[in-house]
């Protein structure tokens, strides 16, 4: 994943993916290169268009943390009920068991 971070940092400063650049950022922050992944990598992206990915990824997490609140809200109002009816099932046991003693 930090050579996916390395080509994403190089793309938007404007500077080639190449295996040497990515190399080259990679080792500036300390990491041990690995390079048959920085191979498959550079390879991978050859074919693909980093802006027309970016654009489609960012409207994916929006719709998704927006639809995710809406999801959460029945649960919220459906788990106070479910502890009323448990609050008042202790209660009455406990009102029973008074009754019990004093008979």
């Amino acid at each position: 994943m930090d050579y996916v971070y390395a080509a994403l940092f190089l793309h938007s400063a404007g500077k080639e993916i190449s295996e040497d650049n990515i190399k080259k950022l990679a080792e500036s922050v300390g990491l041990q290169v690995d390079d048959v992944k920085v191979k498959a990598l550079v390879a991978a992206l050859k074919q693909v268009n980093i802006d027309e990915v970016l654009k489609s990824a960012t409207v994916a997490p929006v719709a998704a943390q927006q639809a995710a609140p809406a999801q959460q809200q029945p649960q919220q109002q459906a788990a106070p009920k479910e502890e009323k009816k448990e609050e008042e099932e202790k209660k009455g046991e406990s009102l029973e068991g008074l009754a019990a003693l004093f008979g």
